[in-house]
């Protein structure tokens, strides 16, 4: 016979009863220590974004004295006057926008065509005119 073998059952112990589906020990403690765990844990978290807000300030700080020194802008602020110039027609323009209508367009277009039918009319030959004119 041999003296001891790992497979022997005698090397085992009470946690393997747990690990083969045993009934476990219950800690008195063991919701109070799990509490304080969950307290240590949120209290890291809140110290790390803490840190890193800190951290973040002091990046924008020095990205504004940059930003100053060198005449630039955010990007909300360059986005925000490119808007604000699409909206704001510009004298001189070519373009319109399109829901803009100027003064005395679209009602008088009859009155338009008219006056210049007869503009082109006078420069036609005799015969021309009067097949137009019917």
């Amino acid at each position: 016979m041999q003296p001891f073998s790992p497979h022997s059952p005698a090397g085992a112990t009470k946690d393997m009863g747990k690990m083969l589906g045993g009934e476990e020990e219950k800690d008195p403690d063991a919701q109070k220590k799990e509490d304080e765990r969950q307290e240590a844990l949120r209290q890291q978290e809140d110290e790390r974004k803490a840190k890193h807000a800190r951290m973040e300030a002091e990046r924008e700080k020095v990205r504004q004295q940059i930003r100053d020194k060198y005449g630039l802008k955010k990007k909300e602020e360059k986005e925000a006057e490119e808007k604000a110039a699409l909206e704001q027609p510009c004298e001189g323009s070519l373009t319109r926008p399109k829901k803009a209508i100027p003064a005395g367009c679209g009602d008088d277009e009859d009155e338009e065509e008219e006056s210049i039918l007869d503009t082109v009319l006078k420069y036609l030959p005799g015969p021309l005119q009067d097949m137009f004119k019917k």
